[in-house]
């Protein structure tokens, strides 16, 4: 396990820990193999960066089950947790493997990717301009499925996450936006994004 910084120790429901993990890994591994097959590097530091969260969360995870346990009953208990814990781990170990055919240049075969060209649904990452006209605006007055067939899956405000967004979450500039759709639909939503359409079809 990689080494941390010191941090100071403040008591975080193991569940939160558990379900946190959970949804990093499994954004992780849509996020790499769409790094991979399009050859998206943007997307494939997002997954290594993720990784290094995900191991922190595993290490904090770890000092919980620790002051947790009193006995031998309770670290019986616990094992479960653990169990589930290090298989997250290990999933997002996986995505970042995946990730690093894109950043170490390795690529995948070209029929792979004829073949993955084909798929209807796929992600994309963009970041919000400052003069775009969906900042300030909540996911649900935007209503992206039903004008593009887009969904905004994960933001990226500063060095936070916030994964499966709620439909009142407000975008707002700089935010780093992780969509799935159909390649249409992704083409228009990255033009709102950085500004170069300026009108929301209906």
């Amino acid at each position: 396990m990689p080494r941390f910084e010191k941090v100071e120790y403040r008591p975080i429901p193991v569940r939160e820990l558990l379900l946190e993990m959970k949804n990093l890994s499994e954004l992780m591994i849509d996020l790499a193999y769409s790094a991979a097959l399009f050859n998206d590097k943007e997307l494939a530091e997002d997954v290594l960066e993720l990784e290094s969260r995900v191991d922190f969360l595993s290490y904090l995870l770890e000092i919980e089950i620790m002051l947790a346990a009193r006995d031998p009953g309770d670290a019986e208990a616990l094992t479960g947790v653990s169990t589930v814990a290090s298989a997250a781990d290990k999933i997002s170990d996986a995505a970042a493997d995946i990730a690093a055919i894109v950043t170490q240049n390795i690529g995948v075969h070209p029929i792979v990717g004829e073949i993955f060209e084909k798929v209807e649904e796929r992600l994309m990452r963009v970041v919000v301009a400052e003069n775009s006209i969906l900042t300030g605006k909540s996911i649900s007055e935007l209503e992206l499925a039903a004008r593009m067939g887009v969904d905004i899956i994960a933001i990226r405000r500063n060095k936070d996450w916030i994964i499966d967004p709620k439909k009142d979450e407000k975008i707002m500039i700089g935010d780093a936006l992780i969509a799935r759709g159909a390649p249409a639909g992704l083409k228009e939503f990255r033009e709102l994004c950085e500004g170069k359409l300026q009108r929301l079809e209906d």
